[in-house]
């Protein structure tokens, strides 16, 4: 799948380097996951399709509110044992598309590994704001924890998120019921984000950029898995790997994992495949907690 990329491999010229200097065409490229990608529509379109037909065969704890809003909901996929590790999984689209079902056939990795996994919504931008979607998945965790063993799903919650959710899980990592996160592919620092086209819907504040920017943010020491796919965008490569690097700094335990050859959507595939790098990785949190590491 392409060279292999360590954590010490040269990167590619990040843009917002020389920000300041670049048009709005040229900024909303750096975050263009989808104009970066020939294939883009032809994956989400054949993700989207696994992910109808997964859900028919899967249809006893769908849509499940744990808030007031429509998109307050989980969709759970428990496992056979109720005590299994739960992958939570929060989907992406720059806090302002796509739902929870579009996402259902990366449960595929995971419980083949015999974890259960649960997925929730959240209402999306304008209707939202930022500081209101990360309080909703706040409040997801709360249900969970509270509810979930009456569903089935009594282990513990490992919160993983992709893209914009790879973002919201860094967020929410604190949250008590959560004992360890994946973050895929996300974005970690907002200050950019306004100077785009995704900032029509989002209209951040000042107070959300300073206080919603995981590399902004203190750091929690729970172990916390960084992944990004080598060929993404130069500006989530360096979000990911300054993640990783200012939590290294504090000594908060986590593996940085470049997928070779992988950009922005591909690298769902290590997921959804049983024994995927990402179900590797989910799996090895668990473990490495189960052998005395860090859990608070």
């Amino acid at each position: 799948m392409g060279d292999h990329q360590t954590p010490d491999t040269p990167l590619p010229p990040d843009p917002r380097r020389a920000w300041a200097r670049l048009d709005r065409a040229a900024r909303d490229a750096a975050y263009d996951n989808n104009g970066a990608v020939p294939d883009a529509a032809a994956q989400a379109a054949a993700r989207n399709a696994a992910s109808a037909a997964y859900r028919a065969v899967h249809p006893a704890a769908l849509d499940i509110s744990y808030g007031p809003a429509p998109r307050t909901a989980f969709d759970l996929y428990p496992a056979a044992d109720p005590a299994a590790p739960c992958l939570v999984f929060i989907h992406g689209g720059y806090w302002q598309r796509n739902s929870r079902d579009l996402f259902a056939c990366l449960a595929e990795g995971p419980a083949a590994a015999g974890w259960s996994v649960a997925m929730p919504g959240h209402t999306l931008a304008p209707e939202a704001s930022l500081t209101r979607i990360v309080a909703e998945i706040g409040l997801a965790l709360d249900w969970l924890a509270e509810h979930g063993p009456a569903h089935g799903i009594a282990g513990p919650l490992v919160l993983a998120g992709w893209s914009a959710g790879a973002h919201l899980a860094a967020l929410q990592l604190h949250h008590p019921a959560v004992v360890a996160g994946l973050a895929i592919s996300g974005v970690y620092e907002l200050g950019p984000i306004r100077d785009t086209g995704l900032n029509e819907a989002l209209c951040l504040t000042d107070a959300e950029v300073a206080g919603l920017s995981p590399l902004r943010q203190p750091v929690v020491a729970k172990p916390l898995a960084i992944a990004y796919g080598t060929a993404e965008r130069p500006a989530l490569v360096r979000d990911a790997r300054d993640l990783h690097a200012l939590r290294s700094a504090h000594h908060a335990p986590g593996a940085l994992l470049p997928v070779a050859g992988a950009e922005h959507f591909s690298i769902l595939n290590e997921l959804r495949r049983p024994g995927g790098a990402l179900v590797r990785a989910a799996r090895d949190l668990v473990a490495g907690l189960s052998d005395g590491g860090p859990s608070a």
